[in-house]
């Protein structure tokens, strides 16, 4: 049986029992587990992370000795160590944030984003597949994909993505996204496993890899290096710290979007790269100049004037 995801289901509160989160020494993940393990001491959280160059367990400091968090080194896309998690731990919710995520070094070494974020993808969807059953309950059980909205290409001179946007994606990485999204949506339409997938723009805040935009731009103005911009400097890309959205994938997890749905959530600015970084420049006395290259972000991030809007929206995770 195969289930429609233009089926309108009820809201289904999902009470999550042992988490297993990927890529939790990232970014985001890091985040994500710090606001999670110390205000729910009822559940477990089993943390797996390869710890490639953009992982550090310094992150997770505060919560490393916690009674209910655990870390795990390995790799998402290795099939027998992920089984075993399912069933040692007894796993009943994923939360997936492990991805390679760097557009330029998808461009140089695209297979990598493939293993990593299309079979690793996969590996952990037939995981929880065969533990879970199929047709699981998904009150109990629940696999939450965080995506990106990479995955649908590059805006005109205005307007958002939204959920019934068209999938587009224009780099490497956004191909293995989008491919790892229809993956998650092909597990709920054949199998009826309880998904959700949020496609989220782009975050800054503690921890982050010095090689994304916003820390990039940050140090090298104050160390008088030269700024770097995509293009010609007229992308408009959404930056929410990311403490205005840690709230979001609780809620996602928990009480979010129906199984088999997409949340999206944005946060857009008005202005474009190069205000933004020549405001910053204004700021720093001494900074480097901004220095123009080229866009090798495949046009995929958002362009001229967007209204600013702050949002989670909901929908059929389609199309």
């Amino acid at each position: 049986m195969q289930h429609s995801m233009s089926e309108k289901t009820p809201p289904v509160i999902h009470r999550p029992e042992v988490v297993l989160v990927t890529g939790g020494a990232g970014f985001i993940g890091s985040n994500f587990l710090l606001y999670m393990v110390p205000r729910h001491p009822e559940v477990q959280f089993v943390n797996l992370d390869s710890l490639t160059y953009a992982g550090n367990l310094l992150n997770l400091r505060d919560i490393e000795d916690a009674p209910n968090y655990r870390f795990v080194r390995g790799d998402v896309a290795d099939a027998p160590l992920v089984e075993r998690l399912f069933r040692e731990h007894g796993i009943t919710t994923v939360v997936h944030f492990a991805a390679e995520s760097h557009v330029d070094r998808s461009i140089m070494t695209p297979l990598s984003f493939v293993l990593t974020n299309t079979v690793g993808t996969v590996t952990l969807l037939e995981a929880a597949r065969k533990a879970w059953g199929d047709h699981a309950d998904p009150e109990r059980f629940r696999f939450y994909h965080i995506s990106t909205d990479e995955v649908f290409g590059s805006l005109g001179p205005e307007g958002y993505f939204t959920e019934s946007t068209p999938y587009n994606p224009r780099s490497p990485y956004a191909a293995s996204k989008a491919a790892s999204d229809h993956f998650v949506r092909a597990y709920w339409h054949t199998y009826g496993l309880p998904v959700v997938i949020s496609n989220c723009s782009n975050n800054y805040g503690p921890y982050q890899f010095p090689e994304k935009l916003i820390p990039l731009v940050i140090l090298n103005a104050l160390e008088n290096r030269p700024i770097p911009i995509y293009g010609k400097g007229e992308n408009v890309p959404p930056h929410p710290h990311l403490r205005q959205g840690r709230e979001r994938p609780r809620l996602a997890l928990r009480a979010g979007p129906l199984h088999g749905h997409r949340a999206h959530s944005a946060f857009w600015t008005d202005w474009t790269d190069l205000p933004g970084q020549c405001g910053l420049r204004a700021q720093e006395p001494g900074a480097g100049a901004a220095t123009a290259g080229s866009d090798r972000r495949g046009t995929g991030a958002a362009r001229g004037p967007v209204a600013a809007a702050h949002h989670v929206r909901e929908g059929p995770a389609g199309p």
